[in-house]
């Protein structure tokens, strides 16, 4: 007789235990041996580690896959198991791994492969045999859906409850999602706000709303709000980064000349343009859009163009603004010389469109659904023992299921958006299938979007500082790893589950559109690391970029108004600060939106893995030296930020979350 010892690991997580019994199959190269009980009361507790001896008569040879089933007890409901891996030694004192990290809620037989393989090497019959049918269960589970014509799909899935096991939020992070919804609209209806149509009635009452979630740049947001070198600030370094871009001419619907601005040094617009220090933010995505009805009052969404200028001291200042696309005597164009609220009413308007453009295009679209495809066409065409899988499925933790409650709470019928912003209905579909259409390849890789915006030397721009450097880092980490497993370009080219990835992803996700740029099959190495690149930043670094400071740049609501209730003013001289606070938000309204921008504070930081599916040593310490790297950068930002005014913290590697998971 040949002994094997089984080490089975039960995850350290809340449920994850089972009574029941839990029986396993070692299949190997030379043969297999009978299914073995694993005897033992608590041997599959939460956080259990317990070790079995399962015996042959003979050498079964290399190890290939194991089989585990977990048959109910006669006095025990079948309840569900969270096994996180299992270790084998076999009787020449080579150690297998088989991690697992799934849910087994039933009585069937799992297979489960140890070392990491891909298809075209995978010989044994059985091997590929328990890889199609894992992949087949796999298709059946994660279906494709259209929510929304015109943009990408989604997963199919009637409630909740529908939700596979292993993509559903865990206890502890499903307690803090309804704790976190739970407290803030405890306190909107303490405060009477959850349902007040009422107006503010002074710009300081609304500092009252949300006590509890105040944070040291949401204060900071409230004092300097009206001031314009902040303004100009946040169009690098607050929410939505992505808009601005460096201006060398101007567009024929913003007709701005030299005797309307006034620029430092008594320099000419041109010659301001030829040096590089005049930029432009272009919201025409959101021009003609149907307005949103809210409080039974039809809303104001405006479409402006902004025109900064970096000043010799590096501030990036407002000098124009106008509201609509089209010039026009109704449509005036407004300057800091103006009155006090002529242009704080300019720039409120165009943090209101800001707020609508971030939020469905630069945050839903270009991050949550972005990942939801990457997660979806992941799950459904590459079996876990495949090297992507286990690369890329930290990156999609929980992003099914945050996904489905934005669906449902956020952008339904009867979500925040319809009840709450400018852009909810007809307005927010319009935009979405706007936004999908111009959303490109190269677009989502942060250092080709920055060149092609022309903001390679802007100063002060930590976005994409810090960006670009953790762009760096990812890319080194995915080159490390693929080039470990593809020894050349053919390799990829054969690898017909990675070529399935990739399709699904250019159907489904870009739905098919050539102009995308996004690759519809990888025939090189460098191809695949790149696109893999732009899927982690995208889950991670990106995500974290464009939600984390919600709450920071939105707790103040003026400075991110949901909607307008009054259109802007046709000409100047007419505005007031009454003006202003009938023109803002509602109460109700404005307490909802300052809620949905809430945040959680529980995460998984990018690159630490609970869970380990590597077990080579080389992506072993591909990983370490990944995490040294994201530590030095953490290091270095910490170091800057002591320096700034406002610190900029959304892509400091402890403060990144590793999904879209929030």
């Amino acid at each position: 007789m040949v002994h094997y010892k089984v080490t089975i690991y039960t995850g350290n997580i809340a449920t994850a235990g089972t009574f029941n019994n839990v029986s396993i199959k070692l299949v190997g190269t030379n043969g297999e041996s009978k299914r073995t009980r694993l005897n033992g009361a608590f041997a599959f507790i939460k956080g259990a580690v317990s070790s079995f001896t399962v015996s042959c008569p003979v050498s079964i040879g290399k190890l290939v896959l194991i089989e585990i089933d977990k048959p109910r007890l006669l006095l025990f409901s079948e309840d569900s198991w969270f096994s996180a891996k299992v270790e084998v030694k076999s009787p020449k004192g080579d150690t297998y791994n088989f991690p697992i990290y799934h849910w087994i809620t039933d009585s069937e037989v799992h297979r489960f492969r140890g070392a990491t393989g891909l298809v075209f090497e995978d010989n044994h019959p059985l091997g590929r045999y328990s890889r199609e049918q894992e992949l087949k269960q796999r298709e059946e589970d994660y279906r494709w859906d259209v929510y929304l014509e015109g943009i990408p799909h989604c997963m199919k899935a009637e409630s909740l409850l529908s939700l596979p096991n292993e993509v559903r939020f865990s206890f502890t992070k499903a307690t803090e999602f309804l704790y976190t919804l739970a407290t803030a609209a405890a306190e909107l209806q303490l405060k009477g706000l959850t349902d007040s149509k009422e107006n503010w009635p002074n710009i300081e009452a609304i500092h009252h709303v949300f006590w509890f979630k105040r944070t040291a740049i949401s204060e900071y947001v409230h004092n300097h709000w009206k001031e314009d070198a902040f303004f100009g600030y946040q169009f690098l370094n607050g929410v939505n980064p992505m808009l601005i871009q460096r201006c060398s001419t101007l567009p024929d619907t913003f007709p701005v000349s030299d005797d309307m601005v006034s620029l430092s040094g008594q320099c000419s617009l041109a010659d301001e343009m030829k040096r590089g220090n005049i930029f432009l933010c272009d919201y025409k995505c959101l021009d003609g859009l149907k307005p949103n009805i809210v409080s039974g009052k039809t809303q104001y969404l405006m479409a402006p163009l902004v025109l900064l200028h970096q000043t010799p001291d590096y501030k990036l200042m407002p000098i124009a603004i106008q509201l609509k696309q089209t010039p026009a005597d109704d449509n005036p164009i407004f300057f800091p010389t103006d009155s006090e609220y002529d242009w704080l009413m300019a720039k409120i308007f165009v943090r209101s469109a800001d707020f609508n453009e971030h939020q469905l295009n630069v945050h839903l679209l270009r991050t949550h659904l972005l990942a939801e495809v990457f997660a979806v066409s992941l799950l459904r065409n590459v079996p876990m023992v495949h090297p992507l899988y286990k690369l890329l499925v930290p990156h999609t933790r929980y992003t099914l299921q945050i996904n489905y409650l934005a669906r449902d709470l956020l952008i339904s019928e009867g979500g925040f958006f319809l009840k709450n912003a400018a852009s909810g209905g007809e307005g927010m579909r319009t935009l979405l299938k706007r936004s999908l259409a111009s959303v490109t390849y190269s677009s989502l890789c942060i250092p080709d979007d920055i060149v092609a915006r022309g903001l390679e030397d802007v100063h002060n721009f930590y976005y994409r500082d810090d960006g670009i450097k953790l762009w760096d880092i990812i890319h080194r980490f995915v080159q490390g790893v693929l080039s470990f497993y593809y020894k050349n370009d053919a390799e990829v080219q054969k690898d017909s589950e990675l070529q399935k990835w990739i399709f699904d992803i250019f159907e489904h996700g870009f739905l098919s559109k050539e102009s995308t740029g996004i690759p519809q099959s990888f025939t090189t190495v460098a191809e695949f690391v790149k696109f893999v690149t732009m899927a982690i930043f995208t889950c991670s670094g990106q995500h974290s970029a464009v939600n984390t400071g919600q709450f920071d740049y939105g707790g103040w609501m003026p400075n991110a108004p949901t909607t307008m209730q009054l259109s802007p003013p046709t000409r100047k001289g007419t505005t007031s600060e009454a003006t202003m606070l009938q023109t803002l938000p509602n109460k109700g309204t404005a307490a909802q939106g300052m809620a949905v921008m809430c945040h959680w504070e529980i995460l998984v930081p990018l690159g630490q893995y609970p869970h380990h599916h590597f077990s080579e040593k080389i992506p072993c310490t591909l990983i370490k030296d990944f995490q040294a790297s994201l530590q030095e950068l953490s290091a270095a930002i910490k170091g800057r930020n002591k320096n700034l005014e406002v610190p900029y913290t959304y892509l400091d590697p402890r403060e990144v979350e590793n999904s879209v998971a929030i």
